[in-house]
């Protein structure tokens, strides 16, 4: 069983350096944020449509159930709506930066969702995730706007990783999330109807753009999005949650890197950083060997 969670907490690792990397294709990619969402969606669920069918797996799921994927799936889009828009207005850096308070959130959230008491260390951590970030916001003010998007989006990025905690338990990883990239995809199709964005020149992309989109919703979503969901089996949605912190470190090293610019922060960026990096490498230690009484 031990082994099993290193294994589940090392593909973790890897599903989040991926999700790093979303982030730059987020930046690199030229489109509005809610098309950018809409054309993801649609590949990402085409993509896992396919893998379904060839792996002749069941896409039959309980409607009560269906409902609550349904559900899922708006709270999806509308978080990766508000977290493309967060880049676009302020950099990678900054949003990635305030996706470190998702673990506070989980860790009052959770106990909610699961009927369990609140663990006085993930409070703790969630707080001092709290002073690294206060300290990145103290020297990078001008980004005010794109941290009120990115806190919207964490914020509905807790939601639907409680939610699909339980969903997890009775369904294959890679039908809950084709049904709730094709509930994002209708909830989206239906905004755009009504605001007439379904022109000729909504469909013309630049090569980079749909090169960057191929990778964003083939890699970066459909594989990473049905691993997490996966791995959530194992490992608890708090530790989930905390473990995607390290989305900023990767994320703003290879945006330093690759896009460089906007993305080259200060000293007092990096320290607040590192700090997070230092409080999720204390949680998987605490994690490893304390084992709260029931």
């Amino acid at each position: 069983m031990r082994n099993d969670n290193l294994t589940s907490y090392l593909n973790l690792h890897l599903i989040v350096f991926i999700w790093g990397f979303t982030a730059i294709l987020g930046a690199l990619i030229t489109i509005p944020a809610d098309n950018l969402v809409w054309y993801r969606m649609v590949l990402a669920s085409g993509f896992l449509g396919l893998f379904l069918i060839v792996k002749k797996k069941s896409f039959r799921i309980p409607i009560k159930e269906l409902m609550q994927l349904v559900f899922v799936g708006l709270l999806i889009a509308l978080h990766w709506i508000f977290f493309f828009q967060a880049i676009h207005i302020s950099n990678v850096s900054i949003t990635l930066s305030v996706f470190s308070l998702g673990a506070f959130f989980a860790s009052l959230l959770e106990p909610i969702f699961y009927g369990r008491k609140v663990l006085w260390y993930e409070v703790f951590f969630g707080l001092i995730i709290i002073a690294g970030l206060f300290l990145i916001l103290q020297v990078e003010s001008g980004y005010i706007y794109g941290f009120y998007y990115a806190l919207v989006s964490i914020i509905l990025g807790v939601l639907f990783t409680l939610i699909n905690g339980k969903l997890i338990a009775k369904h294959d990883p890679s039908v809950i999330t084709f049904y709730e990239f094709l509930s994002g995809v209708f909830f989206i199709s239906f905004y755009f109807v009504f605001q007439g964005k379904f022109t000729l020149d909504f469909f013309v992309l630049s090569l980079n753009n749909w090169f960057f989109l191929f990778i964003l919703a083939s890699v970066c979503t459909a594989y990473a999005f049905t691993a997490s969901v996966k791995v959530m089996r194992k490992l608890t949605p708090y530790t989930v949650m905390l473990t995607t912190n390290l989305e900023p470190v990767y994320g703003i090293v290879l945006a330093y890197f690759i896009i460089g610019g906007k993305e080259k922060m200060s000293t007092e960026f990096y320290i607040g950083a590192l700090i997070i990096v230092i409080t999720v490498i204390l949680n998987g230690i605490i994690k490893h060997y304390y084992k709260p009484k029931k």
